[in-house]
C-alpha cells in the first residue's frame, strides 16, 4: 500500500532526523520527469517560506551517485526532505494524480498513531470510490439521455445492474442490510463493491457509446452482462457481494474526515515530528 511505500522510503540522519530523498518521492508521487518535479518542489519551498519556516531546515540539496553502464558512476542532483517538506510537496502537486490525493491526506494527519492513519486512509479511499461512482453514474445517465432520448430509464438500468451484481434487487439488499429506504445503497457499500460497481458502469458507458445503443433494452442488457461478469470475478476470488457487511453511512465519514483534516491542518508545524 502507499502508506507502506512512503514509510519504507524514509531515512534518518546520524542525529535521528527523519527525511526522504526527493528522487524517491518523485517516483512515489508518479512524476516521471525530474524537471517537472522540481517545479512542484519550488512551489513547496515558497509555501514553506510563507508559513514562516526556514527553507533550508526542510529542503537540503545533496548529491547522489548512480551506477552507469560498464561500471561507470554519475553524480546527480537530489534533495533531503523533511516530513513537512513532503507534506508541502503533496499540497502543491497535481491533484488529478491519485498518489497526490493520497499524499495530501497522509502527510496532513501523520501526527496520529499509525493504526489511526491507516483507518482514516481506508475511509478516505472509500469516500473517493463513492464519489468516483457518482461521477460515473452521472455520465451513464447522460449517455442514456443522449442515445435514448430520455434519462427516465437510468434508475431502471441501474437497478438491473444491482440485481446482476448482488443476485438480489436493490430493495432486497437494503432490507438485508437494514438500511433506510430513502438512502442510496451505494452509501453503505464497502470500497471493493463501490469499485466493482464503478468498473461495470464504466464498461457499460464505453460499449453503449461504441455500439451506439439507442434503447433502454440494449443498454440494460449490456449493464446486466457487465455486472454479472464483475460478480463472477468476485465469486472466483471468494467474495460474495451480497454476503459482505454494510459499512458506515458515507456521509458521516465525509463529515468526520473533513473535521479531522481541519484539526490536523491547524497545527502544520507538528508535521515535522513523529
Amino acid at each position: 500500500m502507499l502508506t507502506a511505500n512512503f514509510e519504507s522510503q524514509s531515512h534518518q540522519t546520524e542525529e535521528g532526523v527523519e527525511f526522504w530523498l526527493a528522487r524517491d518521492v518523485q517516483h512515489l508521487l508518479d512524476y516521471t520527469k525530474w524537471d517537472n518535479f522540481l517545479g512542484v518542489i519550488s512551489k513547496a519551498k515558497t509555501a514553506c517560506e510563507i508559513s514562516g519556516e526556514a527553507i533550508e531546515h526542510h529542503f537540503a540539496d545533496v548529491g547522489k551517485t548512480i551506477q552507469m553502464p560498464k561500471g561507470a558512476e554519475k553524480e546527480i542532483q537530489d534533495m533531503m526532505l523533511t516530513r513537512y517538506a513532503c507534506y508541502l510537496i503533496a499540497q502543491n502537486g497535481d491533484p488529478r494524480k491519485e498518489t497526490i490525493a493520497f499524499a495530501q491526506r497522509y502527510f496532513a494527519i501523520q501526527t496520529r498513531k499509525a493504526e489511526l492513519i491507516e483507518q482514516q486512509l481506508l475511509e478516505y479511499e472509500r469516500v473517493q470510490a463513492r464519489n468516483k461512482l457518482k461521477v460515473t453514474e452521472k455520465e451513464l445517465s447522460q449517455v442514456i439521455f443522449e442515445q435514448t432520448g430520455g434519462n427516465e430509464n437510468f434508475a431502471l438500468i441501474r437497478s438491473k445492474g444491482d440485481a446482476a451484481l448482488f443476485n438480489k434487487t436493490t430493495q432486497q439488499m437494503k432490507t438485508k442490510w437494514n438500511l433506510p429506504t430513502a438512502k442510496p445503497l451505494a452509501d453503505f457499500m464497502p470500497t471493493i463493491l463501490l469499485k466493482a460497481k464503478d468498473f461495470a458502469t464504466e464498461i457499460t458507458i464505453y460499449n453503449a457509446k461504441q455500439h451506439k445503443m439507442k434503447t433502454e433494452g440494449q443498454i440494460s442488457k449490456e449493464h446486466i452482462t457487465n455486472n454479472k461478469s464483475v460478480r463472477s470475478t468476485l465469486l472466483s476470488r471468494g467474495i460474495v457481494p451480497e454476503n459482505l457487511s454494510p459499512e458506515e453511512d458515507i456521509s458521516k465519514i465525509e463529515r468526520r474526515l473533513v473535521n479531522d483534516e481541519k484539526k490536523a491542518l491547524k497545527n502544520p508545524d507538528k508535521l515535522n515530528d513523529k
